[in-house]
């Protein structure tokens, strides 16, 4: 291993920030890209190969170029010796968010790469694309969240390099000899990304040469502060998804502010910061007796009953009833039809009945009361200790926004329950606690199917 300078700066880097101390397997996503090259030689240097893989999205958008990245990234791969997964992305959407669209596929791809044997997700942002993100954040989208940015770890997602800027990634690649490619598109200015990059940055530099340390600091200090806020919070609400708006009144209104958006949140499963502004509107609807809805944005309504305030999803569809699932059996939800199989079968022979999609739980049905299985919409305070995760908790809201899962199909989405344990959520995470072991000898096979959900 080289001992330049740059290497020894990254992997030290890398080191402090504790990471990879419970990763026992890692799931690189690898673009070709210089930043995304230095991060799987570093996983690779400090983890083994043997520990790591890789993942790459050909979405074919740049035709001869992209099929150059994956050719350079199979041979980046064989050259330190690591396994490689491809995807290949069909026809992008005709409209929207073209790069949205492309971030859901390759989390989703990674995700369901990573969860049979519970990988860690390393991505190489970096500490300028934590600038960029919190720039475009702040002319995107109001509140204190845009100024937030990235944090190095959110459930099996980490980030490695986010403490270490683009010119030290160069440095690096070039001490161990590992050439990229360089994407045009980065730098195209009909994407706002681009445009922050080589328009923005560049003038605030020109105003303050530590401008984007400047901003990287402000961000750091504020998810500090944030924490303590998140706390006081959490204090007042205490678990409750409803509040009373006379104990509201009584806040300051900057806790007030923060109080709002963490129920309509919480109801939406992604951030909601124009419930902020709608306080003396939910007063009205009280003032107006009985109940009342209100819209606040992200798909979310705030209704008022009786003076009490709570948020939910809205769907503008009557959410499907919830349903037993038997074992064997078939139930229908909404769209969906989920059937059960039980077999004998050994650990290897139950996983090998998986898909690539996610669409086909496997869980050990000894560990399972298969005759209380039921399936439902998702609620707020719902939670599932998914594989890979070494049995902590991780809300299903969180879930759904680790998974770009559209708001609009959120509600739509079936979840197995047993009581009130999250089983599966289909089909995007098993609990850990129902996972198939070498121990298995009993297996539950649960297929999800769905004819037509809008957004998936």
């Amino acid at each position: 291993m080289s001992d330049a300078p740059a290497v020894v700066q990254i992997l030290e880097g890398v080191r402090a920030t504790r990471l990879l101390d419970d990763a026992p397997v890692c799931v690189a996503l690898v673009s070709g890209g210089r930043d995304s090259v230095c991060l799987l030689d570093v996983l690779v240097t400090l983890l083994g190969s043997g520990q790591v893989s890789a993942l790459h999205v050909n979405y074919g958008l740049r035709g001869a170029a992209s099929d150059g990245d994956e050719e350079h990234v199979r041979a980046v791969c064989e050259r330190l010796g690591v396994p490689l997964r491809v995807e290949r992305a069909s026809a992008p959407p005709a409209a929207g968010n073209l790069q949205g669209w492309a971030r859901q596929l390759r989390y989703g791809a990674a995700q369901r790469l990573a969860e049979p044997s519970g990988a860690l997700v390393a991505t190489g942002h970096t500490a300028s694309d934590q600038a960029e993100t919190i720039l475009y954040r702040l002319a995107a989208s109001p509140g204190r969240r845009a100024l937030l940015g990235m944090p190095a770890r959110d459930g099996n997602l980490i980030r490695p390099l986010l403490g270490l800027d683009r010119e030290q990634t160069t440095a690096y690649c070039l001490a161990r000899g590992l050439p990229w490619r360089e994407d045009a598109s980065n730098g195209e200015p009909r994407f706002a990304r681009g445009r922050v990059r080589h328009d923005l940055l560049v003038s605030l530099r020109s105003i303050h040469p530590a401008a984007e340390a400047n901003v990287l600091r402000t961000a750091e200090l504020l998810r500090d502060e944030a924490h303590v806020l998140d706390r006081i919070v959490d204090e007042f609400l205490a678990g409750r998804a409803a509040v009373p708006l006379a104990e509201l009144r009584d806040l300051e209104p900057p806790l007030a502010r923060l109080v709002l958006v963490r129920l309509a949140e919480n109801a939406g499963s992604g951030y909601v910061p124009g419930a902020a502004r709608r306080l003396d509107e939910f007063e009205a609807l009280a003032r107006a007796g009985g109940s009342g809805t209100l819209d606040v944005g992200g798909a979310v309504r705030a209704v008022v009953e009786y003076g009490v305030l709570r948020f939910e999803l809205a769907t503008g569809d009557r959410l499907p009833e919830e349903v037993a699932l038997s074992v064997p059996g078939e139930a229908r939800f909404g769209e969906w039809t989920l059937t059960a199989e039980l077999r004998t079968a050994m650990a290897d022979e139950a996983l090998a009945q998986r898909r690539g999609d996610g669409a086909v739980a496997v869980l050990d049905a000894d560990r399972l009361e298969l005759d209380s299985l039921r399936v439902r919409s998702w609620r707020a305070g719902d939670s599932i200790r998914p594989i890979g995760l070494d049995g902590r908790s991780k809300s299903v809201a969180d879930l759904f926004t680790d998974r770009r899962l559209p708001r609009a199909v959120r509600a739509l989405t079936p979840i197995v329950v047993c009581g009130e344990e999250v089983l599966w959520v289909a089909p995007l995470a098993t609990a850990h606690r129902v996972r198939v072991t070498p121990q298995t000898r009993h297996v539950a096979l649960i297929a999800a199917v769905t004819a037509a959900v809008p957004g998936r």
